[in-house]
């Protein structure tokens, strides 16, 4: 049966050309890597089934990634779809400019380049400006080229305590790009609200001239700095303010490097702004407050008259042999209290603050109501000009700072301004032109405006004694040791101070103060140089004088 079914399938099975021409003779000839010679088989299931397995695998991924990008997640990337189209770009606004009193621009934005989205600042070219103005900081960018920051914002001066009126409103702008990122539409929704232009009350003039007269004093001498500042008496406006060193508030924005580099590496601290926020020893400029004080209290009299002497020994009632002695810097004999102004006797407001012998002082509790009553220790209202308090000594602060008890010798020496004593140049402007109106403690002020000036109080001093006062003043114009200021053509009342420094006193402060024109004031003036040796006496009058020999030819309308 094996045999018969055998020969049945072979007898059934048709014979292909190729089994009959196709042996070992001509098989040497065909061509197999072409499929020569070769017998055809049918596909095998397995590789049938891979295949198709294959393909279904393809074709279940495609699906679920098509589900996923449009069912799933097809919200999602609609919204990322539609933000790569649709852009919010911001519309910069312009800074408001600043003009001094005479609408000479101080502050102003010129066109960008490179592509910068931003116009940019630009400061006068003029030395003397930089600590009123301060500078700005740009917008800033992510590596990703989009805005992080986007406002220009005031870093000092005007520009950071007027941000809120200069900066004004940036507006918004939608840009329509295609897959490629050409534009196909730029729409602007919201305009910008360009800043707020501000005047200040700043000569630009008299400004300049102002920061030379510092500057020239202070490299020519080897002071480590100084400051100065010009006020109207009656309104507060503030016609000069000047700190040297200053930095440059062109470099500063543009970021030159070497420049800044330099500014920090200064030991004289070019940022800081001596006239706001430098504390300061007054030495001799507390005394027209003390006579003021003095003759109020009524331990003086227009007309008393104290010995002054070389030193002054008080005894020293635990050791006879061992007085302690306060010093004059010169004898000058009997004088009363305007010649005490005039030659800045020591000796004589020594016994007004303390006392000595039959002399009855106020003491440090009325010094320091004084003071006080005066704007020391208080704070500028405009928070432009700082919140520096400074420091009136007396018996809680040296019990606070020493953990000593207060002593007779601590009232004299702060009867004269040294010892603790610091004050700011910006609050002895506020004191020496409430002397020279007969007592209003006005408010400084450097926005112009119409408004009324703030008189914060009048101090509590007859105008009888201030009158005492302002003529002790001028007698040291005339015949004191302010007679570098004595010009024969308008009249100028002084004050000068020469504040000790430290344990050794090789180093000084050297101050002016004071007010002009005499007969009908309408302006005060003070004066700082700061740490300049001792022995020099180039100081602060020389400074006054250059200043002053500018003033006279060159705004005569000042001293008029």
């Amino acid at each position: 049966m094996f045999n018969f079914f055998n020969k049945k399938r072979r007898d059934n099975h048709d014979i292909a050309p190729d089994e009959i021409f196709l042996d070992s003779a001509n098989l040497p000839g065909f061509d197999t890597d072409m499929f020569e010679g070769r017998i055809e088989k049918p596909l095998s299931q397995v590789s049938v089934f891979l295949v198709g397995a294959a393909f279904l695998f393809l074709v279940v991924f495609f699906g679920y990634k098509a589900f996923s990008l449009q069912v799933i997640n097809g919200e999602s990337f609609a919204k990322k779809s539609a933000n790569n189209l649709l852009r919010h770009t911001v519309v910069f606004a312009d800074r408001g400019i600043i003009y001094d009193k005479n609408n000479v621009p101080l502050a102003w934005n010129i066109p960008a380049v490179n592509n910068i989205e931003f116009n940019l600042r630009q400061y006068i070219e003029k030395s003397g400006f930089a600590h009123v103005l301060g500078y700005v900081n740009y917008p800033q960018k992510d590596k990703a080229g989009f805005f992080y920051d986007t406002d220009i914002t005031g870093i000092e001066g005007i520009e950071k305590y007027y941000n809120g009126s200069l900066a004004g409103q940036n507006g918004l702008r939608i840009v329509e790009t295609d897959a490629l990122n050409n534009l196909i539409s730029d729409n602007t929704i919201e305009q910008p609200t360009h800043g707020e232009n501000v005047m200040l009350t700043i000569d630009s003039r008299v400004q300049e001239a102002l920061f030379n007269s510092v500057k020239t004093i202070v490299d020519q001498v080897g002071f480590g700095g100084g400051g100065a500042v010009v006020m109207d008496i009656y309104s507060g406006d503030i016609i000069a303010m000047v700190s040297y060193p200053e930095f440059d508030p062109n470099k500063m924005i543009t970021g030159d490097k070497p420049a800044i580099q330099s500014y920090f590496a200064d030991s004289r601290n070019p940022f800081l702004n001596r006239v706001t926020q430098g504390l300061y020893t007054p030495g001799s400029i507390v005394k027209p407050y003390m006579a003021a004080a003095g003759l109020q209290e009524g331990v003086i009299t227009p007309n008393t008259q104290i010995l002054s002497v070389k030193e002054m020994k008080v005894p020293n009632p635990y050791n006879p042999d061992q007085p302690s002695i306060f010093t004059d810097w010169k004898a000058h004999g009997y004088v009363d209290v305007r010649s005490a102004l005039a030659v800045s006797s020591n000796v004589f407001f020594y016994q007004v603050g303390g006392g000595f012998g039959s002399q009855k002082g106020i003491g440090i509790t009325n010094i320091e109501k004084y003071m006080r009553d005066f704007g020391f220790g208080e704070p500028i209202k405009d928070d432009f000009f700082g919140s520096l308090l400074g420091t009136i000594p007396n018996p809680e602060w040296k019990q606070k700072i020493f953990n000593d008890d207060w002593r007779l010798g601590d009232t004299y020496f702060t009867s004269i301004g040294q010892y603790g004593f610091q004050v700011t140049p910006i609050q002895v402007i506020r004191a020496v032109s409430s002397i020279a109106n007969n007592g209003m403690i006005v408010e400084p002020r450097i926005i112009a405006d119409q408004n009324s000036p703030e008189i914060d109080r009048t101090v509590s001093v007859d105008k009888n004694f201030i009158k005492v006062v302002r003529e002790g003043m001028r007698e040291s114009v005339l015949t004191g040791l302010a007679k570098g200021l004595n010009y024969p053509d308008f009249q100028i009342a002084a004050k000068t101070g020469t504040a000790e420094l430290g344990v050794s006193k090789a180093d000084v402060n050297s101050w002016i103060t004071g007010f002009f024109p005499y007969n009908n004031p309408r302006y005060a003036f003070v004066f700082v140089l700061e740490k300049g040796d001792r022995n020099n006496l180039i100081g602060g009058v020389a400074t006054a004088r250059n200043f002053f020999d500018w003033l006279k030819f060159n705004a005569p309308e000042y001293v008029k």
